[in-house]
């Protein structure tokens, strides 16, 4: 994949104390980067945006990103994060907002490292259930997927390039890119044996 800007790079990102689970800080450092790709593409006019008067507005969905993911860290995760009136920047532009979102994740990703395969496994309150903290970890990775994507149909409903994510997009590719649109292409035979 080839994506125009990482905020976090390989280097930044430290090793897993548990071999098995490096792909946990890899995959946190580059939904981190998706997410920044996808909020630069507003600007500051867009902000109060919003598709539908029961839709979240784009500073909104943003706001709730910043916040949600220091709940999920500190409550469920047992993460030692900032108060949560220290989240949000003290201007509301998409510069900041974005600076917020790879800040804190690079703060988180030292934390992550440390843990074992048993930190993973042990259960924590989640909500109103108990459950294994890597279960909510990726549980966390899905709910920023849903609201990153919330914001992907909003940017093609202004009219803006959307960025690529997971793969090409109408807006972005490049050589050896394969968006996969036909039943030959997804029948393709394996070529790791």
């Amino acid at each position: 994949m080839q994506y125009e800007r990482s905020d976090i790079g390989p280097s930044e990102i430290p090793r897993a104390a548990a071999a098995a689970l490096q792909h946990v800080l890899d995959i946190y450092a580059g939904e981190t980067n998706k997410t920044a790709s996808v909020w630069r593409i507003f600007e500051g006019s867009d902000l109060t945006w919003r598709p539908h008067p029961r839709s979240s507005t784009v500073a909104e969905i943003m706001r709730h990103q910043l916040l949600s993911e220091r709940r999920f860290f500190s409550e469920f995760l047992a993460h030692p994060e900032p108060p949560a009136s220290d989240i949000l920047p003290a201007e509301e532009t998409v510069e900041a907002l974005t600076g917020r979102l790879v800040e804190f994740a690079r703060n988180r990703l030292g934390w992550l490292a440390v843990q074992t395969e048993s930190d993973w496994l042990r259960t924590a309150r989640f909500f109103d259930e108990e459950r294994e903290r890597i279960w909510i970890f990726w549980r966390r990775v899905l709910h920023s997927a849903h609201h990153r994507t919330q914001l992907t149909v909003y940017a093609r409903l202004l009219d803006k390039p959307v960025p690529p994510t997971y793969g090409p997009t109408a807006d972005v590719s490049w050589t050896g890119a394969d968006p996969t649109l036909t039943v030959e292409a997804a029948e393709r035979p394996s070529t790791n044996h």
